[in-house]
Parts: C-alpha cells; sequence; structure tokens
C-alpha cells in the first residue's frame, strides 16, 4: 500500500530525516513514535504531500509522489497535531466546508457529514459554534474532517490529545473500526495508546529509523523466564546461546536467561536429563516504554 524509499529532507545544515525506508500493508494500524525532533511530523507531512522530500521516494499503490501527488491527497485522511478549525462556523458549517475542499459530490455530502458526525461522536454538538467547543470536542472536529471522503489511508498526529478517559476509549474503538476499510498511522507520545490500538511500530530517532517490528515480536524479545525447583545455573552453562542466567530478585526459584526463544528445547532437554523440576518456561516479556527507553538509552551510550 505505502512504500517508502530512502526519503530524506533537509533544512539547510539539519538533516531532520535521513535515509527512512518501510512499507505498510493495506489495513495495519502502524505507531509512528520518537522523541520531539526525532523527525516523524516531517514524515508524515512528506507521507500527505505537505512538504517535499530533499531526495527518496513515496509510492502508494500505483502513484508516486511529485507526479501523483494531488491524486495520493485524495487517498489521504490527514489530522494534524494542531488541527486548523474556524472558531466562527458551526461543527456542521465546517465540515461542509471541508468536505467541499476534499472533493465529495455534492450529491454525497450530507450522507458524508453524517457518517462522519456519527463516527467521531459529535452528534450532540453538530450545532455549535467550534469557538465553545472543548480541546477535545475540537480533536473530534478534526477526526470527522479526515473522515469526510472515506479515505484508503488515515494519518493521526496525536489523535488523543486533549481527550478524556471515556473518549479516548472511544478514539480507540474508532481507529480499531477504521482499520477494517484502511490503513492507519498513528503518532504519539502516549505509548499506552500505541499498544491499545497499533500492531506494529516505527521508532524514530534523531531523524532516523531505528526499529522496525511487530509490537508482538518487540514485547518477546526479552529473553526467557525460567522457574524450576532448585539451582540451573551449573546445568545451563553448556548452552553457547544463554549470555547470561540471573536470579529475579525475591522470587524464589526464578531466573532470567537472556537467549533467544528458539534455545528453549534445549533448556529443557538440559533440566530434565539433570532431573531438576520445571514449574515454567516462559517468554520474557517487554512493554513499549522499556523498548523505547532501551532504543533511546542505546543513542546515549553512541
Amino acid at each position: 500500500m505505502i512504500q517508502v524509499q530512502h526519503l530524506t529532507r533537509r533544512y539547510g545544515d539539519l538533516t531532520a530525516v535521513r535515509n527512512v525506508s518501510f512499507e505498510i500493508g493495506h489495513g495495519e494500524v502502524v505507531g509512528l513514535l520518537g522523541h520531539n525532533g526525532a523527525g516523524k511530523t516531517t514524515i508524515m507531512k512528506m507521507l500527505t504531500g505537505y512538504l517535499e522530500p530533499t531526495s527518496g521516494s513515496v509510492q502508494v499503490a500505483d502513484l508516486t509522489l511529485g507526479p501523483d501527488t494531488r491524486a495520493i491527497q485524495r487517498r489521504i485522511g490527514y489530522l494534524p497535531e494542531n488541527c486548523p478549525v474556524w472558531p466562527e462556523m458551526t461543527v456542521i458549517d465546517y465540515l461542509h466546508f471541508q468536505a467541499a475542499l476534499h472533493d465529495v459530490p455534492e450529491t454525497r455530502r450530507d450522507k458524508a457529514i453524517a457518517m462522519a458526525i456519527r463516527r467521531a461522536d459529535l452528534k450532540a454538538k453538530a450545532t455549535a459554534s467550534i469557538q465553545t467547543l472543548s480541546r477535545g470536542y475540537r480533536q473530534r472536529v478534526g477526526v470527522a474532517q479526515a473522515l469526510l471522503h472515506e479515505p484508503d489511508i488515515l494519518i493521526l498526529d496525536e489523535p488523543t490529545n486533549g481527550l478524556d478517559p471515556t473518549q479516548i476509549r472511544q478514539m480507540r474503538e474508532l481507529i480499531r473500526d477504521l482499520a477494517q476499510h484502511a490503513t492507519v498511522i498513528v503518532s504519539t507520545h502516549i505509548l499506552q495508546e500505541v499498544q491499545a490500538v497499533c500492531e506494529r511500530v516505527l521508532i524514530m530517532r534523531a531523524g532516523e529509523l531505528v526499529v522496525d517490528a511487530r509490537l508482538e515480536e518487540l514485547q518477546r524479545s526479552g529473553g526467557l523466564l525460567l522457574s524450576v525447583e532448585g539451582d540451573p545455573r551449573p546445568t545451563l552453562a553448556s548452552i553457547d546461546a544463554i549470555q547470561s542466567l540471573t536470579a529475579v530478585p525475591d522470587q524464589p526459584g526464578r531466573y532470567h536467561l537472556d537467549a533467544p526463544l528458539d534455545c528453549a528445547p534445549q533448556v529443557v532437554e538440559n533440566l530434565t536429563r539433570a532431573g531438576i523440576p520445571l514449574h515454567a518456561l516462559e517468554p520474557q516479556r517487554r512493554d513499549l516504554e522499556k523498548v523505547f527507553a532501551e532504543v533511546n538509552e542505546e543513542a546515549a551510550h553512541v
């Protein structure tokens, strides 16, 4: 669906994005993460055609950014972090205006606006002036305008910004619903939101793409957790794949193995041969916060 190859963007001597490549398939929900200044917003602006890359290419299906920018933009719904709205307009008037900008045919506009209002849960505020809305409701107006033309791709920059817990839950449900028909890219600094709705994560650091992996794989790549009777260390010392084996503090009989998952059968075999009772052997799961911290700690030591 989306192919990004060697994407680079420079501002004078500053390289905001450097040689970034990735592919995103139809229906994927992908989280784009990184500290402020990592290049996330620059990536999104280039994907949407609002910013030209210094070098590299972006393809959407059989279209190429540059010669086909307008055609690509018709397939994208974009929610910028601070979505521009006209405060003196009512919600429904603003959506009519946006529908015209999105080239929604007049015969379909009323239906498209009604659908966007329903999906963004704006029915109670449809006739209200935007300047009277809370930050959370303004955010939902931004989401509604991104949905009007039923895009193939949705790019959401901080979609839960300003929302209360109930609205956040509704936004998560909406993103899951949208993913049934569209590709969704979510950029946020709230890692829990990525864990809640995304199946894959791209992590940017200083303009470079340093992680591109499925969330499940990242969370399972923390080694193995072993629960046994007795001390397994002498028995497992002969397994070369185990980099380290350390006792878990305050948990007798539990050990952390810094080792790949595929060495688990050999661990079981050695313990069984030595007659050491095995209670559990499972992947050591990590949350996204830990993964994100590890990525940025590596940069601090470079």
